[in-house]
């Protein structure tokens, strides 16, 4: 089996225009389908069928070749064949990431089809992105579909239109606007305008769907882009190469012609994690999915242009996590909760003979079950979290008046987003021992 070094932004990232194997096509006379997909933390998840097996996979914008997280040990499962070991880079300071390299896989999503797509499995752990999500994700998908198709994305209704492009027919929309795409390695830029401290700022981002931010920008002081003096510094996220960390901030307002963000919440990588994003020269930044979603979306990288039209999340406040505490989705853990079902104890006494009888009660009004368990896992320093005691590796209970368990991580992490002066108690198991937190969300910078 060959073994050799690859970049990931010359492995993942091939030009838009560079066919090296079967396109997807749609199997039905409209050479049209939709696809429902699930909305989490502003990702959008679809289902993908690969040599037959049906997977959830990440729509990712910046990616050019599906990722298989091969950890989940379904490469037997899927029949991957025509292996080759390479390695892969990507954002953060980590190492390189070992990865199979497998050819002539079908994949299918709804109608559309390639029978020949090169699939890369990685065996880096940290790319599980289920316990972050509390939804079982296998995978990551993107340019592929979007340079053969024409990708349309409602947010609203939560569905995904591909449409191969010359069947594709525009309709007139005077509420819309129409950007010109560049692309660099595959990966499509937009250009945009932020408004720092100082004023306006031309900034060219990559539009990033695999991201679930609003904005990065990459410092630059000559340009006039660095964070002002209110910021915090905190956990960004995993890339492939690692954990990112860096700045925490707001803009006044981001432009994408006449739709303007006003008081957008802004990251500023570090340097060192971004080393490799920042190739392309002209990159200043990512626009990722908490903006997208503000939008229905239609992607024509055959034309290479990107139509916007606001949808009803548009004017959804930017907010911060105010309380430090980053969650996780970590195995599951047994609790007691009353069955509906159930109308109370029921019990009979035996005579023994004795001046006294036993009684023997059995207690019906509840059942045992496994229900997710939800671990800390990042704790932002100097937050009203760590303040108040809790610690990376506790297991929260309960928050307020709801058991942890009848909440789904979104609904949970929610809590940790409102506003400011809001209370918080938590119920937490430390390695067996039951304590109680209490503190109040503070606006982090």
């Amino acid at each position: 089996m060959k073994r050799f070094v690859v970049l990931v932004w010359t492995v993942f990232l091939l030009s838009h225009n560079v066919y090296s194997q079967r396109s997807f096509t749609v199997q039905n006379k409209q050479k049209s389908d939709r696809i429902k997909f699930k909305l989490i933390n502003n990702l959008i998840i679809i289902p993908v069928e690969i040599n037959g097996v049906t997977l959830s996979f990440l729509l990712d914008t910046g990616v050019s070749k599906p990722i298989i997280f091969n950890f989940l040990n379904i490469s037997d499962t899927l029949k991957i064949k025509n292996t080759e070991t390479i390695f892969l880079r990507g954002l953060g300071e980590g190492e390189l990431v070992e990865a199979l390299k497998s050819t002539n896989n079908m994949v299918r999503i709804g109608d559309a089809i390639n029978l020949e797509q090169d699939l890369y499995a990685v065996f880096e752990a940290n790319l599980d992105l289920a316990p972050k999500l509390g939804f079982p994700v296998h995978g990551i998908i993107g340019n592929d579909i979007f340079s053969d198709l024409v990708v349309e994305i409602n947010y609203n209704t939560k569905y995904l239109k591909l449409t191969e492009p010359d069947a594709y027919r525009y309709k007139k929309c005077n509420r819309c606007e129409t950007f010109n795409l560049e692309f660099y390695n595959g990966k499509p830029y937009i250009n945009a305008e932020v408004t720092i401290d100082e004023g306006p700022v031309p900034v060219k981002l990559l539009i990033d769907s695999g991201g679930s931010d609003v904005l990065w920008l990459f410092e630059n002081d000559s340009l006039g882009i660095s964070s002002n003096k209110a910021f915090f510094n905190d956990f960004l996220g995993h890339g492939l190469s690692g954990s990112v960390y860096g700045k925490r901030s707001k803009v006044d307002a981001i432009a994408l012609k006449s739709f303007v963000l006003e008081n957008a919440n802004v990251a500023y990588p570090d340097s060192a994690s971004i080393s490799y994003a920042r190739k392309f020269k002209d990159r200043n930044g990512s626009l990722a999915g908490n903006i997208l979603k503000r939008f229905n979306v239609i992607f024509d990288y055959q034309k290479a242009i990107i139509t916007l039209k606001k949808n009803a999340l548009f004017k959804e406040k930017f907010s911060y996590n105010k309380s430090g505490i980053e969650l996780a989705h970590d195995g599951v853990r047994l609790v007691k909760e009353l069955d509906d079902g159930k109308s109370g104890a029921r019990g009979f006494d035996k005579d023994n003979g004795a001046s006294n009888n036993t009684k023997i009660v059995i207690d019906t009004q509840y059942k045992i079950s496994l229900k997710p368990a939800y671990t800390i896992v990042e704790l932002r320093e100097g937050s009203p979290a760590e303040k108040a005691g809790l610690l990376i590796g506790d297991v929260v209970l309960r928050i307020n008046t709801k058991g942890a368990h009848q909440l789904s991580l979104q609904q949970l992490m929610h809590y940790f987003y409102e506003d400011a002066g809001k209370h918080i108690r938590l119920k937490v198991d430390r390695e067996g021992s039951i304590l109680n937190f209490s503190f109040s969300l503070e606006n982090p910078y």
